[in-house]
């Protein structure tokens, strides 16, 4: 477990570097990095204690940091892409797309197509997660996520 907690603040920090490069405002940062580890974390649960594929545990962490991310857009009153966009970063299979790369300069067809195709798995596991959220009506997220407002008389 605490190379998964250590792997999930890394991904935190990947995705504060993230949303800092790409000018997402200040104000958001913290949620960024914070729906980016807890899609780490959750892929990475899955994947060492529950023993899914890389491309189940990454559909579940997709869905599950879409929907953070519909819910912190709730709460700030902002669009969802400013945390989803930085939020999927830690999931993005960027290393299959450079081995695949790799072994295609190399000559090594097998590999280069295992690689390639796992990187797509992965790809399209993250897609459909975000569609099947982004598919859930937002009077979902605007009654589960709103933060409450207290009643002063």
């Amino acid at each position: 477990m605490e190379v998964i907690l250590q792997q999930t603040l890394a991904a935190v920090a990947g995705t504060l570097a993230f949303s800092l490069l790409y000018g997402v405002p200040r104000r958001y940062e913290l949620y960024c990095g914070a729906i980016g580890g807890a899609g780490w974390f959750v892929y990475a649960v899955l994947m060492q204690k529950a023993g899914l594929s890389a491309t189940e545990a990454t559909f579940v962490a997709a869905l599950f940091l879409t929907f953070l991310s519909r819910c912190a857009a709730v709460i700030e009153k902002c669009p969802a892409t400013v945390f989803q966009i930085a939020g999927i970063f830690p999931l993005v299979p960027g290393a299959g797309i450079y081995w695949t790369s790799y072994y295609l300069v190399t000559g090594e067809t097998g590999l280069a197509l295992e690689n390639g195709f796992a990187a797509v798995k992965a790809a399209v596991a993250i897609v459909l997660g975000i569609i099947a959220v982004f598919e859930l009506p937002n009077s979902l997220f605007q009654t589960l996520c709103r933060k409450r407002k207290e009643n002063h008389p």
